[in-house]
């Protein structure tokens, strides 16, 4: 018996068949989204209390800084630039519309269809953060070097682009 038969068949209860093996998976420490998630905290550490000091969560941060980058999104649109599913779209929306943050409307052709952007009042907000987020990017930037950061975010969209389309199976 070789070796990695050996080692496949002692995970198994004796008397199964080794066609229904159990498989050793990687250590959680190894994961993939584990990894990722770990990076993400790393840096989000440095932003949370810049964050907090404006009065707006993450996932607020995020949905202006979405509505920077266009004049106005569907609210579809806005869900998928962002990665919020669209319940909690809803409550965020809610709150930032409350705080005079963004501004609401509809598309005159389907008034069901809403379309958010960004009030004076969210544009000022962003504008205000931004010399904070910006002197945080470059404190990153300086401890992890410029050259690197760009690296990793060419890796990352690398990644994103390798895995788009059908799922993996499994």
């Amino acid at each position: 018996m070789s070796e990695a038969t050996r080692k496949s068949t002692e995970l198994m209860p004796s008397g199964s068949d080794p066609s229904s093996a159990r498989v050793r998976i990687r250590h959680f420490s190894k994961s993939l989204p584990m990894s990722l998630l770990r990076a993400r905290e790393a840096v989000m550490r440095h932003f949370r209390a810049s964050l907090r000091r404006f009065g707006i969560t993450e996932q607020q941060w995020r949905v202006l800084r979405a509505l920077t980058s266009g004049e106005s999104f569907e609210v579809t649109e806005l869900a998928e630039a962002t990665f919020l599913l669209a319940p909690s779209l809803s409550r965020i929306l809610k709150d930032l519309d409350e705080r005079g943050l963004i501004l609401r409307s509809n598309l005159p052709s389907d008034l069901r269809r809403g379309i958010i952007s960004i009030s004076p009042v969210g544009q000022n907000l962003i504008e205000r953060a931004g010399v904070e987020s910006e002197a945080i990017y470059r404190e990153i930037t300086g401890r992890y070097g410029s050259e690197r950061l760009a690296e990793l975010q060419g890796l990352l969209r690398q990644l994103e682009e390798c895995l788009e389309g059908p799922e993996i199976a499994g």
